[in-house]
């Protein structure tokens, strides 16, 4: 199939990569955890403008984990971890829903119209998962071989966070902890954060992690017997840097204890 071609040479990378311990000789595949985040940016391919989505909703949770990306960036440097992020919106595609998904490449999301994503061909379709899903996804299983080939253990860390408040409905759990095969590691850091002083903890809220309504973790961790953490902050607590710095503290601290303390 001849594919539509979609980013340009001004358009980023989709795969962005940030590792704290990258000096000679030394690489973030010295610690265990490997960080992902599937909706850390919010750009757009040039060749589709703005979706025909207004500038205000691309500051909201329609359009991207918002204070994710600082948070994990954050978390990655006190721990000395890898974390790949995932440049492009997830409503130009999002990269935690199988191709062909429905809601892979949405139409309307929290009750916003995305006119750019109607009356997609399906050429334009297979060029957001040929261009931005494939290299995101390829760079994450890639980096997880070379890390089992070379010995290394390995905790993968899917970082995300949600809106307050879905469809009118409001949540209130400060963090949620999803999970589903292999939940071991999981289920201590829920019951490590549970134990926090005044945090609400969510167990497969405010979403379960599912084969079909997840990606990455039943993929890449679930999928090789990896133990993992899949993690969903609430927007509010990390949407300026003092929330943020809060959380990385607070993870980076409690994720190593629960990784020793399933007898890693």
């Amino acid at each position: 199939m001849n594919m539509t071609r979609l980013l340009g040479d001004g358009d980023p990378s989709p795969v962005v990569e940030f590792d704290p311990a990258a000096t000679p000789g030394r690489r973030g595949a010295d610690s265990p955890f490997l960080f992902v985040s599937d909706h850390a940016g919010r750009a757009v391919p040039g060749a589709l403008g703005d979706l025909g989505v207004a500038p205000d909703d691309w500051e909201r949770h329609i359009a991207w984990d918002i204070g994710v990306a600082a948070m994990g960036r954050m978390l990655a440097e006190r721990l000395g971890s890898r974390l790949i992020e995932q440049a492009y919106s997830r409503l130009v595609i999002d990269c935690n829903r199988a191709p062909g998904h429905p809601t892979s490449i949405v139409r309307e999301s929290d009750g916003t119209r995305v006119p750019g994503n109607h009356d997609l061909t399906v050429e334009h379709e297979g060029a957001r998962v040929e261009e931005i899903f494939h290299p995101y996804h390829n760079r994450i299983a890639a980096e997880l071989s070379a890390r089992r080939g070379a010995g290394h253990p390995v905790v993968m860390v899917a970082l995300h966070s949600f809106t307050p408040r879905m469809n009118g409905v409001s949540r209130p759990w400060h963090a949620g902890v999803l999970h589903n095969r292999n939940p071991g590691f999981g289920l201590r850091v829920r019951d490590l954060l549970a134990a926090e002083e005044g945090l609400v903890i969510g167990s497969n809220e405010p979403y379960a992690l599912t084969d079909i309504s997840d990606y990455t973790i039943p993929t890449h961790a679930e999928g090789r017997g990896l133990a993992y953490l899949e993690l969903e902050v609430r927007q509010d607590l990390i949407a300026n840097e003092g929330g943020q710095r809060e959380w990385a503290e607070r993870l980076a601290r409690i994720l190593p204890q629960a990784w020793e303390g399933i007898g890693a």
